[in-house]
């Protein structure tokens, strides 16, 4: 049995310390949101956004950090990721030489292009930083539905570590040492499931969306590999897997947001309807200048950035991506 706080008791944070609780390990759940930890204290059986799932007696509950990351082999940091770097700066005085953290967040900083793994490396340079990524609806692991995802890290006795915490009958994990391409593909896929979503509302069919994905993939793999990431990362669970449970279930934030847009909503009244963080959004000018610096197309991001922040009609969009010069299907060197 580990000791392990998850730090963040939003839907994602409260799903992982339900599974790793199933699973034995004695698990603190934190929140800096007095009032998530006081709802999930007074109700442990209906909790916001996971339908039918329960939250173990053995989850000890708390909003004292200090508390929360006090003697923990493991510490999970499931804040959004706009938080991580804040989060990060507050524990950093709480953590001991060699402590490791997963990073379970999606994301890139716009200011700095960074990943959620470095930041947490820039806050914490002693820290063993690890990342836990795949098609995982929150929805789903916290009632058990079986699922399969991936655990990057430089180090293999920390990915090791990570993977036996975390391994059950019903939730699977591999290990990766690529880290760069899962946090890259955990990021832009979301990305990709905004324009799915877009095509959805507007009411397009499944050959649209499947041409998303497929293209979608490809400018992920592009960029990734461009930074150094490599090529068949992309090809799994953090690659294509995420990126269709992403950008074909009604659970995704992503998509569901996109789909509002297709259907003539803002940006924010998509985002305030959704009612979660959309992670997307978040990333899709960060993602738009990681392919401007690498110089790598990106020309679905190109299209989903044109219509969140420069006003672009929605069909229009679409019709720049079909109206593209012919070319081959895979860019030879």
């Amino acid at each position: 049995m580990s000791k392990i706080s998850v730090l963040g008791a939003g839907t994602w944070g409260t799903a992982l310390a339900i599974e790793l609780a199933n699973k034995g390990q004695e698990v603190t759940l934190w929140s800096a949101v007095e009032r998530e930890i006081t709802a999930l204290r007074n109700d442990r059986k209906n909790i916001p956004n996971l339908p039918g799932a329960s939250l173990p007696d053995s989850v000890y509950l708390t909003t004292d950090l200090a508390e929360a990351c006090d003697d923990e082999e493991i510490l999970v940091c499931a804040v959004a990721s706009p938080y991580v770097r804040s989060t990060a700066k507050k524990i950093k005085q709480y953590c001991r030489k060699g402590q490791i953290i997963v990073n379970v967040s999606k994301g890139i900083e716009e200011k700095t292009l960074r990943t959620m793994t470095q930041i947490i490396s820039d806050e914490i340079p002693d820290a063993k930083v690890a990342v836990l990524s795949g098609p995982s609806h929150a929805e789903e692991v916290s009632r058990g539905i079986p699922t399969a995802v991936v655990v990057g890290a430089d180090n293999k006795r920390v990915a090791k570590t990570v993977q036996e915490a975390f391994f059950s009958e019903m939730f699977r994990v591999y290990t990766c040492d690529d880290v760069l391409g899962i946090e890259i593909g955990g990021s832009l896929k979301n990305v990709i499931a905004l324009a799915a979503g877009i095509a959805d509302g507007l009411g397009f069919g499944d050959n649209t969306k499947a041409a998303l994905m497929t293209r979608g993939i490809a400018e992920i793999s592009r960029l990734g590999v461009k930074m150094g990431a490599k090529q068949e990362t992309f090809a799994g669970l953090s690659g294509v897997g995420d990126l269709i449970v992403t950008c074909a279930s009604n659970h995704s934030r992503n998509h569901n947001a996109g789909f509002l847009i297709g259907q003539g909503k803002t940006c924010e009244e998509a985002m305030k309807e959704v009612n979660q963080v959309v992670e997307g959004v978040n990333s899709a000018k960060a993602a738009l200048k990681l392919g401007r610096k690498y110089r790598v197309s990106l020309p679905i991001v190109q299209e989903v950035n044109d219509v969140l922040f420069n006003g672009e009609s929605v069909r229009e969009s679409l019709m720049d991506l079909l109206r593209r010069n012919p070319t081959e299907e895979y860019r030879r060197k």
